[in-house]
């Protein structure tokens, strides 16, 4: 019995420590996110276990748990039409309103979901409830992209998806089917979905085809760039929930089908080293030190090494494909973007790549709106739904929704 005794308050103790999490003061609900983060990391190293010991991927082990239990938070509406489609052999979820008296056309959302390219589905409840109360909010045909996933695809098979699901929604003949105005349409997404919206809108903007063209474009912390993961958002929160900088650049890698061995070498900018001829020609693209405003930048220095590992890029010529880092785009293609949105949160690596963009499209001549909480962190806004409901995830939900409404 004494023993017992013993146990439980170091049982306690240890539990508490693998739980705390030194925050910032500013991060709302701290101990929630603390537990939250605990709870990814604890079933994240199971998932490599399962992975170390060949008996699965880790990616595959992790989007199984998360869709089994995101699945049992699902909320229905009687007040949308929600049907499951195939759009160019991609499928596709769609939420619509019903009709109103003397109402011809609705105004429309191309939605595409975060996950690092390889986690989460248009079908689980964080992405279906989200798309619900847009289409519910907006009184608006929301139109959620399932795109296929890393370890099944590696890019450039993700953004192909999108494009091709996107670019069938924005025929005529499909948009009148689904009574939306094609001067109304916004193509949206949030992380890797943010990325992949980002993408599309650069690549539809070039096609000289294209009849109907999206109006807005609305990126929720977005991942713009692999080209220097030291940035002040990089260096600040390379240990903040609920995205580390060594996830995040395991994501790309997983994304690009690359060796974790580069992880080390990618984390230390040896791929952008000035002795690698590849990246000169983007430098001025990504130059933080001039995109970014001072109360960001701190007291930051920029971490460019003399010589580096060049046989990074042909091992990985990805990491400078505009598709894969919307960043790099020229300056030409910025000028074509449409009116845009960005929400960035302060406590998150992904800060930066949001709001260097945001500078860029407004150098182009693009009209940006530049949406940035000081006190919340990346992912928050899907995590609105018990057990996972953070007083962020509404604020910046309601603030994203306000300015779809108020702009599309």
């Amino acid at each position: 019995m004494r023993a017992a005794w013993l146990l439980l308050p170091a049982l306690a103790a240890l539990s508490a420590y693998y739980v705390y999490l030194p925050l910032p003061g500013t991060v709302s609900d701290p101990w929630k996110l603390m537990l939250l983060d605990a709870t990814f990391r604890a079933v994240q190293q199971t998932c490599h276990l399962i992975h170390y010991l060949r008996l699965s991927h880790h990616l595959i082990v992790l989007n199984y748990l998360i869709c089994t239990f995101d699945k049992l938070n699902s909320v229905s509406s009687e007040d949308l039409n929600i049907t499951d489609a195939v759009f160019d052999g991609v499928e596709v979820r769609i939420f619509e309103p019903p009709a109103k008296r003397d109402e011809q056309l609705k105004r429309s959302v191309v939605y595409i979901h975060g996950g690092g390219w390889a986690l989460a589905s248009a079908r689980t409840s964080l992405y279906h409830n989200l798309c619900r109360i847009m289409a519910e909010s907006l009184n608006a045909v929301v139109v959620s992209v399932e795109y296929r996933l890393v370890p099944e695809v590696c890019f450039p098979e993700q953004f192909h998806d999108a494009l091709r699901a996107t670019k069938h929604f924005l025929q005529p003949d499909v948009l009148a089917e689904y009574s939306v105005d094609p001067s109304r349409i916004a193509i949206s997404g949030d992380s890797a979905g943010g990325n992949l919206a980002a993408a599309v809108c650069q690549q539809l903007s070039k096609d000289e085809h294209l009849t109907v063209r999206p109006k807005l474009q609305a990126l929720i912390y977005p991942v713009l760039q692999a080209f220097d993961f030291n940035t002040p958002s990089y260096q600040q929160n390379m240990n903040m929930p609920v995205l580390p900088r060594y996830v995040m650049i395991n994501y790309w890698i997983d994304y690009f089908n690359g060796n974790y061995d580069l992880a080390h070498s990618l984390l230390i900018n040896n791929h952008t080293a000035l002795d690698v001829g590849e990246a000169l020609s983007f430098r001025g693209h990504l130059n933080w030190t001039s995109l970014l405003p001072s109360s960001f930048k701190k007291n930051y220095k920029p971490l460019i090494q003399t010589t580096g590992r060049a046989e990074i890029i042909q091992e990985i010529p990805a990491l400078f494909d505009v598709r894969a880092v919307p960043l790099l785009a020229d300056n030409e293609t910025l000028q074509l973007q449409p009116k845009t949105y960005i929400l960035t949160c302060e406590n998150d690596v992904l800060r930066d790549d949001g709001v260097m963009y945001a500078k860029r499209l407004e150098n182009a001549g693009v009209e940006v709106t530049l949406d940035h909480f000081d006190d919340c962190f990346h992912g928050c806004m899907i995590f609105t739904i018990w057990p996972t409901d953070f007083s962020a995830g509404v604020q910046t939900r309601n603030s994203y929704i306000k300015w779809l409404d108020e702009n599309l």
